[in-house]
């Protein structure tokens, strides 16, 4: 208890000292909130693991969940006619691979954070280190506090020319490959169920989703093992339909 605390002055004095817009948004937070923020990337730390970042979009998905609550004087995850988790977060502007929540009903946010680490499934939120972001609510009602505590693996805002660019770097530490100027054509195959659109003839398409752009399919990269392919074209599109998680829509396109 003496190190999390300790840890906790280290991060809450670092908190203050921020600069920038995230920063901003994080001033207006009440003190509660900031204790939920430091007490949570103490845990973190103290086991090895990255601090969150506080994330604007995902504190606006968590105040309109906490005001559900407050106003019910209850907890939950979703009310009646309320929009679940994921199209919340999107609702609120929040771009994310992963989301997940913690919810809790105490007088201090103190015992919140405590009842959060008691419990093995906000426990498990907490320290998932797979997530990086974070946005906290917690609002009072008659001498109780209701706390959101929203998490996310946030992705990156990034134009198609990006999206390939990344893509093409990959290939080309992959495989000895010759990489072909992106087309219409190319964009329009990865926009297509099946097929390709153009004249030439691709021997190999693979059309994939992903939340991050850090790494091939396994599958694609079993093609490119073969050692069959010499020229490669890479295209971004827009996700298929309307969906809350944040993703690229890549097709790589693989000729002799």
């Amino acid at each position: 208890m003496k190190r999390l605390w300790a840890l906790l002055s280290v991060l809450f004095l670092s908190l203050l000292a921020i600069s920038g817009p995230a920063a901003g948004a994080q001033s207006q937070s009440s003190v509660a909130e900031q204790y939920l923020f430091s007490a949570a990337n103490a845990e973190r730390v103290q086991r090895g693991l990255p601090a969150l970042h506080w994330d604007a979009a995902l504190y606006r998905a968590a105040q309109g969940h906490a005001q559900e609550m407050a106003a019910r004087a209850s907890i939950s995850h979703q009310y009646p006619g309320e929009a679940e988790l994921a199209d919340r977060g999107r609702r609120a502007g929040a771009r994310f691979s992963e989301i997940a929540e913690n919810v809790a009903e105490a007088p201090t946010a103190v015992r919140i954070h405590d009842a959060w680490m008691n419990s093995p499934g906000h426990r498990a939120n907490l320290l998932d280190p797979q997530v990086d972001s974070v946005g906290i609510s917690v609002l009072r009602r008659d001498g109780q506090l209701y706390a959101v505590q929203d998490f996310g693996r946030t992705v990156a805002t990034l134009s198609f020319s990006e999206q390939e660019t990344k893509v093409s770097s990959l290939l080309l530490s992959a495989a000895p490959l010759e990489l072909i100027p992106t087309s219409d054509d190319v964009r329009r195959t990865c926009s297509m169920e099946t097929g390709y659109a153009g004249t030439r003839r691709p021997w190999f398409v693979m059309r994939y989703t992903a939340g991050d752009l850090t790494r091939l399919p396994d599958a694609l990269k079993t093609e490119l093992g073969t050692g069959k392919f010499h020229q490669a074209a890479v295209g971004a599109c827009a996700p298929h339909g309307s969906q809350p998680f944040t993703a690229f829509n890549i097709a790589v396109l693989l000729y002799p």
